[in-house]
This record gives structure tokens, sequence and C-alpha cells, in this order.
């Protein structure tokens, strides 16, 4: 059934008039209400504020680095090469263009035992004998994650004789990129229930402080929200604060792993800055926000 007051408090609204003035003087007094909330704080912002920097800046170094792990994983598995060695008598193009038409393959390149032979006699001294070498297949794949299955797949042809990859390198690479991925799924964990608390406790000492001005507040009839948004907006100030202080130290982790990226000839992802800047303003915010919401519900019973 549907609530005959709410259904007039609607009805009035909508032949209310609305005054922008009076809108913009609301948000001003609010801004003005976070404000001082943050002034009453006092030395506890300096405490806040540091300890979502050093945390934020544990999460930005490790996605930071995680975003340039992948790259590098991906840069290797478009240099990586399965080569194919092929039994004698073998039709080398039919071969060929089996393989080509497999998922993930991006080219496949003949070597012809001739050549490789030649190649060899001109490295090294050798005597005049039957050429030994088998033709051979440079199988490329598209990326690191889809070489052991292309592996697989042409291991089972009848005309293949052997085969090999860098496949130590891979795996390494490969695990060394889980590890990264998995910090820092913990890392944000960690920073999340650490903001939280740490938000949660000042706010509430807040709420404390402004007892009876609330409980004043709630006698003349004040909105909820205008009790409530002040406090959920010091919580963003100090996710903000904390992400903005972050990008100094984040800076040097990206000058650092920038000279990797040119030390290996890998190059650097487009837009990463951006996007750890972006995820760390946006994280920051939203925990603390978060965190003085979740203190406002559970100290504040408006």
């Amino acid at each position: 059934m549907s609530n005959p007051k709410a259904e007039i408090k609607k009805k009035v609204k909508k032949h209310i008039p609305k005054d922008w003035l009076c809108e913009l003087r609301i948000m001003y007094r609010l801004g003005m209400e976070a404000f001082h909330d943050i002034r009453r704080t006092g030395l506890g912002n300096i405490v806040i504020i540091t300890t979502l920097v050093a945390i934020l800046t544990i999460f930005g170094s490790f996605f930071r680095t995680a975003l340039s792990m992948a790259s590098f994983a991906n840069e290797l598995g478009s240099i990586l090469e399965i080569s194919v060695y092929l039994k004698n008598d073998t039709d080398t193009n039919a071969v060929k263009q089996t393989i080509k038409d497999y998922e993930y393959v991006e080219t496949v390149t003949v070597i012809p035992k001739a050549k490789s032979w030649a190649d060899l006699r001109r490295e090294l001294e050798l005597p005049d004998m039957t050429n030994p070498l088998p033709d051979t297949l440079h199988v490329k794949v598209d990326k690191m994650e889809h070489l052991e299955g292309v592996f697989a797949k042409i291991k089972q042809l009848p005309a293949v004789e052997d085969m090999s990859y860098a496949q130590d390198v891979a795996k390494k690479i490969d695990a060394m990129n889980q590890i990264v991925n998995t910090i820092t799924v913990l890392v944000l964990i960690i920073m999340c229930i650490l903001t939280i608390t740490i938000i949660n406790n000042t706010i509430q000492l807040v709420i404390q402080s402004r007892k009876e001005e609330i409980e004043i507040m709630r006698l003349m009839g004040v909105s909820n929200w205008y009790i409530r948004l002040p406090l959920i907006l010091q919580g963003a100030f100090y996710g903000f604060s904390g992400a903005l202080l972050a990008l100094i130290p984040l800076e040097l982790v990206e000058s650092g792993l920038e000279h990797m990226h040119k030390f290996f000839m890998v190059p650097v992802p487009m837009y990463t800055q951006q996007i750890v800047v972006f995820t760390m303003f946006l994280i920051g915010i939203l925990f603390g926000a978060t965190g003085s919401f979740l203190c406002i519900k559970k100290h504040l019973q408006v």
C-alpha cells in the first residue's frame, strides 16, 4: 500500500519552484561544515593522510609494476617462437598451412634444411658430410599464455620429429606476473580494510564532538543527508589528499620502470600512468567516503 503522506509530499514538492541560489547556498553550507569538521580533527588529519599516502603508494607501486609485468609478458609472447623440426620427406608447405590455421598462431616461417646447414657451416668449420639437419618451422604465437596450448597441438602432428621453445623463460615471466598481480589484489584488500577502519574511527570522534549540534538539527527537522554529507565529504577529502600526496613517491617508481623498459627495449604500455593515477584517486575517494558512510550508519541513527 502506498503511503498517503509520502504521496502528498511528492505532490507538494512538484509545485515548489526550484531556487538555484538557495541550492548553491546549501552546497556551500555543506562544504563549510565539512571544512569545520576537518579543522576540529586537528593533528589527527596529518596522521590519517600520512597513513593513506603510505597505503596508496604501496598499492600504486604494485599496480604500476603489474601493468609493466603484463607488458613484458605480452612482448615476450610475441618474441618467443616455437621451433618445429619436421621428419624427412615431409611436405613442408602442407604442414605450414595446417599450423597457420590454428587459433592464436600469427606467423609460420619455413627454414629449409639446406639454408640451416649453409649457415651452420659458415659459423663452424665442418668437414664435407651429408646434411643431418631437418626442415624447420618457426611458429609465432600472439600471446605468451597461448604458447603451451599451441605447442601441445603441433606436437600431435605425425610429420613433427621434435619441437622446442624457451619454456623456462616463459614460465618464469608468467609466474612473476602472477605473483605481482596477486600481491596487488592483496594490497588492495588490506588498503580497503585499513582505510575504512581509520576513517571510521575519525568520523566517530567527529560525531561525538558534534553530538549536541546533531541532536538540535534533528529536532529542527533537518534532512538526514544534510547531516551525513559533510561527514562523507570529510572522508572523501582524506582519500583525495592521500592520493594527491602519493603521486610524489609514485613518480619515482614510474621513472624506475621507464628506465627498465628502455633497458630491455620493451615499449611502455600506453596510458599506464594515467590509469594508475585515476585508479588511485578513485579508490582513495571511494574508500574514504565509504568509511565515513559506514561509520555514520553505525553510530548515527539518522
